[in-house]
């Protein structure tokens, strides 16, 4: 079997509730999303996505990702997709860098590795665990009772996850997790500043949280070092997040920051080839993880889904559903149910993609 050709595509995703907003000032309501398809010789084609969330907070853009495509596609034509060491080594001699870019080709050969297999690719990934698993939901940063209002209806529907977006002055920032804390009972919260405090900041925020027990500190500052200092000034159980992208800031995560849990990316580490390695590698810490990726629709979450499958239950504490939270749909995939996800069981990532709500971008060859 061999890529016969390269399709990329692109659509709008559009916030389903109005604006996101995180620390910093950064704010989306619609982004670009970026479909790949492969397309082999033997009729059996795998499609992926891969949506950046902006281009302010991670190293990644919409545009960069198409760009890179453009390099990437001509190298993989001709490669057998079931032979994902080949793949990726055509890959990096095209470009090198650009995990995120390379992401969506990777699973694009998953989908395919499934298909031609006859199994769904939570098997492929080491078995399916759960069928059933948790989902947790973002509550954008904004006013205390406004987050709480937010939080207190998502907690209604079956949500039992909070990720809190914080980032501004501490004080305030113990008013909105104490507010969502009492709409949301004894419900996780993660309070993520997406990188957005200071050492400082950090500390101050981190004891003013302690008196939650159910609240777990999130990404507080940019940087590994920081985060590894505001640690040790705390007793909350510490989850990393944007800086995780290879299996040595894992590890570095583990001994010198004391993470308690890890927020997989799977575009931002490079795709599904190398998020099963950093989710063994963190069940074998004995880590908790929340499987997610930087933002996408329903390519995205299908692929999420089949992660978080076949992550043991022991090791699990939320997956996003990120099809949730977006207006538009490109394909019959996972669906929540009560703040719960399922896999699909068919073959691949096991969806149905409407071409027809796609607009082809290039093709190659």
């Amino acid at each position: 079997m061999r890529i016969r050709a390269v399709e990329v595509y692109g659509y709008e995703l559009t916030y389903a509730h109005g604006r996101y907003t995180m620390s910093g000032g950064r704010v989306v309501d619609r982004l670009p999303s970026t479909v790949v398809r492969l397309v082999t010789d033997e009729g059996v084609d795998g499609w992926a996505e891969v949506c950046p969330l902006g281009t302010t907070y991670l190293p990644a853009s919409a545009e960069g990702a198409r760009a890179a495509l453009r390099e990437l596609a001509p190298a993989v034509v001709g490669a057998d997709p079931r032979n994902l060491a080949q793949v990726h080594a055509r890959m990096d001699a095209a470009l090198a860098g650009h995990a995120y870019a390379k992401s969506p080709v990777d699973v694009a050969c998953w989908d395919v590795l499934g298909k031609v297999a006859g199994l769904p690719v939570a098997a492929l990934l080491g078995g399916v665990h759960q069928d059933r698993f948790p989902l947790y939901v973002a509550v954008s940063l904004d006013s205390p009772g406004q987050m709480a209002e937010f939080a207190e209806r998502r907690r209604a529907e079956g949500v039992g996850v909070f990720q809190l977006k914080l980032g501004s002055e501490p004080g305030r920032d113990a008013e909105r997790v104490a507010a969502v804390a009492t709409a949301v009972g004894e419900s996780w919260i993660l309070a993520d500043a997406n990188g957005g405090y200071t050492v400082p900041q950090a500390t101050v925020a981190a004891r003013l949280l302690e008196r939650y027990p159910q609240v777990l500190l999130e990404q507080p500052c940019g940087s590994l070092e920081e985060c590894c200092t505001v640690r040790g000034c705390t007793t909350l159980p510490m989850v990393y997040d944007e800086v995780v992208t290879d299996a040595r800031s894992l590890v570095r995560a583990v001994r010198e920051g004391g993470a308690a849990a890890v927020n997989l990316k799977i575009s931002r580490v490079g795709g599904l080839s190398a998020a099963r390695f950093l989710r063994d590698l963190a069940v074998a810490f004995g880590l908790q993880l929340v499987v997610e990726d930087m933002w996408g629709g329903d390519l995205v979450t299908a692929a999420t889904a089949h992660l978080a499958s076949s992550t043991p239950p022991r090791h699990f504490l939320a997956a996003s559903f990120m099809n949730d939270w977006n207006l538009e749909h490109v394909a019959a995939g996972p669906r929540s149910q009560g703040g719960w996800g399922t896999v699909p069981s068919g073959p691949g990532l096991g969806v149905t993609v409407d071409r027809s709500a796609l607009s082809l971008l290039f093709a190659v060859p």
